[in-house]
C-alpha cells in the first residue's frame, strides 16, 4: 500500500460565483489543510495551491490555483485532496494517520487472525474500524478493544466485546 500521500480534504462543491470552493477539511485543526504545501488530487493529475477565503457551512471557503469559475469548481466537486507524508506532522505513539491502520492484519489477544482493516469511520463519538475477515466486524478504536497496534509489523491486537453482551 502506498503511503506516500495522505487524504487531508475534498472539495465540497462551489461557493459563490467567481470559483470559490467549499473545502472539507480531514485535518484536526482544519485550517491547517491551506499549510501542507500544494496538494494533488487523488490521481496526481491536478495539483492546487491553497488559500482559505472563510469559514462557512460545512467547512472552510477557499481559493484553489487554476479554479476561477463556478463552473471549474462544481466540476471538482467530490475531489479528494492529498499531501505528502513529509509535509504533514508527526504524530505522537499513541495517534495514528487513517492511511497507517488500512489493511493492517487485526488478531485477537490469543493470536486468532479476526481479518484485515478495510475503512475508518469518524460518526463523532470516535472512530470505528472496520475489519473484513471471516465475519465483519465493527471494532471501536479505544484502548480497552484495541491494545495494541504494532506499525512495524503491520499487525492490530484487539480485544473484541463480547457479542452476548
Amino acid at each position: 500500500m502506498n503511503t506516500d500521500r495522505i487524504c487531508v480534504g475534498a472539495i465540497a462543491g462551489a461557493f459563490g460565483v467567481q470559483g470559490e470552493v467549499r473545502l472539507k477539511s480531514f485535518c484536526s485543526e482544519p485550517a491547517d489543510i491551506a499549510g501542507y504545501g500544494p496538494l494533488t488530487t487523488e490521481d496526481g493529475t491536478r495539483s492546487f495551491t491553497i488559500r482559505l477565503t472563510r469559514p462557512v457551512t460545512g467547512g472552510l471557503g477557499a481559493r484553489l490555483s487554476g479554479v476561477s469559475t463556478r463552473d471549474d469548481a462544481e466540476a471538482l466537486k467530490g475531489t479528494t485532496l492529498w499531501a505528502p507524508r513529509a509535509a504533514l506532522p508527526s504524530l505522537p505513539d499513541d495517534e495514528f494517520y487513517h492511511a497507517d491502520l488500512i489493511g493492517l492484519e487485526v488478531v485477537d489477544t490469543g493470536g486468532q487472525v479476526l481479518g484485515r482493516v478495510r475503512a475508518i469511520y469518524d460518526h463523532g463519538a470516535g472512530d470505528i474500524l472496520e475489519v473484513t475477515g471471516k465475519d465483519l466486524l465493527l471494532l471501536p478504536f479505544t484502548r480497552a478493544v484495541v491494545p495494541t497496534v504494532d506499525l512495524a509489523a503491520r499487525r492490530i491486537v484487539a480485544d473484541p466485546p463480547d457479542s452476548d453482551e
